[in-house]
């Protein structure tokens, strides 16, 4: 198959302002950012540096205010299955099951119950969730619920996964393994994923590019290929000085602002 001519994401000029109180605030000014199909981008910054703004955009949950955010070169105006949102808390509908909230999207969108059923089975497996297909939400531990979560979007019919610190109100080893997981997932299904974190190691270990968010109002810094061979190991020299590097460029970020 052709390589396509476009990238998969891209956003140029991108802006946003909210009106709050009475007052004009500017979260983004002039975002620009290619995404290829199968990158796994994460983008990192300071809190309040419009990273969560920039994702909905994405998402077409937001408008942006000037520029334009484009998927495969057509205008994004409002949500799409092609991209689906994985957030930190988890999202899922409580009356349902696993299977029936891994099955909504396709269910509503029409599909025949056979290819649900399929497409249900099928997504459960690859998230080893199958001794609890037929658990509620309140039943599941948050890894559990997680990855729900993601097979959902899968099963949607996603091109591209939004998240947006999907594991940051885990335990650490849960959020050590549901990271592996999340790899072998990407790894498989080619995936392109925009990833939102607070966590340099995150950002580092998972990530195929580092995009760096300088705060007030948003704008893109860097944007850093991540070419650590995989596996990656968070002790190891190389590892260890990519995030004192990206460390550096949030600190003097942290100054600027205070100045």
């Amino acid at each position: 198959m052709a390589k396509p001519t476009v990238p998969i994401l891209s956003l140029t000029d991108v802006g946003k302002s909210f009106d709050v109180g009475g007052k004009r605030i500017e979260a983004l000014r002039g975002a620009n950012l290619e995404i290829e199909r199968g990158d796994f981008v994460c983008l990192i910054g300071a809190s309040g540096c419009g990273k969560s703004t920039l994702l909905r955009i994405v998402a077409g949950f937001e408008t942006a205010t000037t520029g334009e955010a484009l998927m495969w070169g057509k205008p994004i105006v409002g949500p799409d299955p092609s991209r689906g949102m994985v957030f930190q808390d988890y999202g899922l509908f409580p009356w349902l099951s696993v299977r029936g909230n891994i099955g909504f999207g396709p269910a509503s969108r029409g599909r025949p119950p056979a290819e649900v059923r399929e497409t249900v089975e099928r997504f459960i497996e690859l998230v080893g969730l199958g001794r609890f297909a037929d658990a509620y939400p309140h039943q599941l531990s948050g890894g559990m619920k997680q990855r729900v979560a993601i097979a959902r979007v899968l099963a949607n019919d996603a091109e591209v996964v939004l998240m947006d610190e999907p594991f940051g109100a885990l335990d650490a080893m849960t959020r050590e393994r549901l990271q592996d997981e999340l790899l072998e997932l990407w790894e498989r299904t080619k995936l392109t994923v925009l990833f939102v974190t607070h966590s340099i190691e995150e950002a580092i270990f998972l990530s195929s590019r580092c995009v760096v968010m300088s705060p007030g109002p948003g704008r893109i810094d860097r944007d850093i290929p991540i070419t650590l061979p995989r596996p990656r190991d968070v002790s190891a020299p190389d590892f260890n000085e990519l995030r004192r590097e990206l460390s550096g460029m949030l600190h003097s970020h942290h100054g600027r602002q205070a100045a």
